[in-house]
C-alpha cells in the first residue's frame, strides 16, 4: 500500500479549504483550487480525503476540535472572563471580513443543517461554543464581573443566538466591521447583568 504523500499536513489543507469557501462557496468549491493553495496536485487531496465530500467532512470534524482550540486562546489572553468571552466570540468569525464571504460561509452552514453527517458535526461545534460561553459566564460571575445570580445558562443561549443573528444583521445593513458589531452585541446582552461598582 502507498504512503500518504507528505509535505502538507492536513489541518494546511482544511485551513486552505476555508480560505477557499470563503471566496467562493461551498457549491463552487474544487479540490483543484484547495490543492493550488497549497501547492500541490488534486490527485494528493483525493488520496488524502477520497472527494470533495470527504475534504467537506474532515473540514467539519476539524472545526469541533478548532471549538475547543479557541477557548484555550481566548483564556490564554485575557484576565478577564468577559474580555476572553468578547475574543472568543469574535475569532469564532475570523474568517469573515465581508458580507460575501459570510454568505459564502453561510451557504456551508446551509450544508450542514440538511446533510445528516455535516449536521452531527455542526451540532458538535453548537454545543462546544455554548459550553465555552458558559464557562466564561460562569468565571465571571466567580471574578465579580457579572452580578451574583445571573443565569448564565440562559445568558450563554441568548450569546449564541445574538452571534447567530449579527452576522446576517451585518451582512444585509453592512454598517462597520462583523468584529465591532459582535463586540458591541455582547456588551449589550451583557449589560444588565454587569455588575455595577459601587
Amino acid at each position: 500500500m502507498a504512503g500518504r504523500p507528505r509535505g502538507v499536513d492536513d489541518a494546511v489543507i482544511l485551513r486552505a479549504a476555508v480560505e477557499v469557501i470563503g471566496r467562493v462557496g461551498p457549491a463552487k468549491l474544487t479540490l483543484a483550487a484547495v490543492a493550488g493553495e497549497v501547492g500541490l496536485v488534486p490527485g494528493t487531496l483525493v488520496q488524502r480525503f477520497g472527494s470533495k465530500r470527504g475534504l467537506l467532512v474532515a473540514l467539519a470534524a476539524q472545526s469541533v476540535q478548532d471549538a475547543d482550540v479557541l477557548l484555550e486562546r481566548a483564556c490564554g489572553s485575557h484576565d478577564s472572563a468577559l474580555a476572553a468571552l468578547a475574543a472568543l466570540v469574535v475569532d469564532s468569525m475570523s474568517d469573515v471580513a465581508t458580507p460575501q464571504t459570510y454568505a459564502n460561509h453561510l451557504a456551508f452552514l446551509c450544508m450542514d443543517l440538511t446533510d445528516p453527517e455535516l449536521h452531527e458535526h455542526a451540532l458538535a461545534v453548537h454545543r462546544a461554543q455554548g459550553r465555552a460561553i458558559q464557562s466564561l459566564l460562569e468565571a465571571a460571575v466567580t471574578a465579580g464581573e457579572l452580578r451574583e445570580g445571573t443565569d448564565v445558562a440562559a445568558v450563554a443561549e441568548t450569546v449564541q443566538a445574538v452571534v447567530a443573528g449579527v452576522g446576517l444583521t451585518w451582512a444585509l445593513d453592512r454598517r462597520g466591521t462583523l468584529q465591532e458589531r459582535l463586540q458591541r452585541e455582547i456588551d449589550t446582552v451583557l449589560a444588565p447583568h454587569v455588575r455595577k461598582e459601587t
